[in-house]
């Protein structure tokens, strides 16, 4: 149980890094806030790829789509964040 958790804010920081790095320019957004949209980009993109086209880990390895789209995911989540919160992204 603390694993997963530990292992989901592992997985948000690197993929709400990701959603910024995407991103051109500074985006005025905290490290905590990077983790949280990363954590959901992260598990909206488990969703998708495991129930439309039953992507599972049946070979091993890394599964370089799920982080693919969820970097793409948390881009789009940090835009949204900044035009809500009224920051310039």
């Amino acid at each position: 149980m603390i694993g997963t958790i530990i292992g989901a804010i592992i997985a948000g920081l690197i993929i709400g890094a990701l959603g910024r790095l995407i991103l051109p320019g500074k985006q005025n957004i905290s490290l905590v806030m990077t983790i949280v949209i990363g954590i959901i980009a992260s598990l909206v993109a488990t969703l998708i790829l495991g129930s439309v086209f039953k992507y599972e880990n049946a070979s091993g390895g890394i599964q370089w789509w799920f982080w693919i789209v969820g970097a793409i995911l948390a881009a789009i989540g940090i835009v949204a964040y900044g035009r809500i919160s009224k920051k310039s992204v």
